[in-house]
């Protein structure tokens, strides 16, 4: 990574001013949040893009949405032809807000995920990592983290990929989850980071690859 690129959001999040998640999403949040067009778009635009990282086109692949939310990367992987697609979330009340039986909707927490191993082609998170991590001084956020991505190593199939979209408070946050994956994951990947120097458009995705 180019040593000159930094960065730092200096507006609080939602996932810094509230500790647990479900003091953020009420009822009228995940309302708000599935009924928004702009996110809709936005998070299928994202998605797009990870296909792109994923650069995978079979459309029976088992893809995993973790982290699902209302089901917008689900459903617009079905759109999109895929077959076979899971939606996972922690929180009922999203997956609640729309049929998401043609993509196999669980409620299950991303961290400690309930499959047996090697039945996944790939995995796609958008915009959920921030909530599992957010602050390099938290023991146990370190531990959520890696229970997260060795339960993704564990589901996905060898050689198989998992692409992770998120919204890191800075460089350093980001550099940390790096460091704690390569030395407690057999994971190999990298950053991905699109339009690093606009703050409005930057987007950051974490590739990462099964032996």
């Amino acid at each position: 990574m180019n040593e000159d690129f930094n960065f730092n959001v200096k507006k609080e999040r939602p996932e810094e001013i509230y500790q647990n998640i479900f003091d953020y999403y009420t009822e009228q949040t995940i309302l708000q949040y599935a009924t928004s067009k702009s996110m809709k778009k936005i998070q299928e635009k994202i998605t797009l893009r990870a296909l792109e990282i994923l650069d995978h086109t079979k459309k029976n692949y088992i893809i995993l949405d973790a982290g699902s939310g209302p089901g917008f990367t689900s459903i617009f992987l079905k759109t999109l032809g895929y077959k076979n697609v899971v939606a996972l979330d922690l929180i009922s009340d999203f997956l609640k807000i729309f049929d998401l039986k043609d993509v196999n909707p669980i409620l299950a927490d991303m961290c400690f995920l309930p499959f047996r191993s090697h039945i996944f082609d790939a995995v796609i998170s958008i915009s959920a990592l921030q909530w599992i991590y957010r602050d390099i001084n938290n023991k146990s956020m370190d531990l959520k983290l890696i229970n997260m991505i060795n339960s993704f190593y564990n589901a996905l199939k060898p050689k198989c990929k998992a692409v992770i979209q998120f919204y890191p408070k800075n460089k350093t946050i980001m550099e940390n989850i790096g460091k704690i994956i390569v030395k407690n994951t057999d994971f190999d990947g990298n950053f991905i980071i699109d339009n690093p120097n606009n703050p409005k458009k930057r987007k950051i995705f974490l590739l990462l690859k099964k032996n």
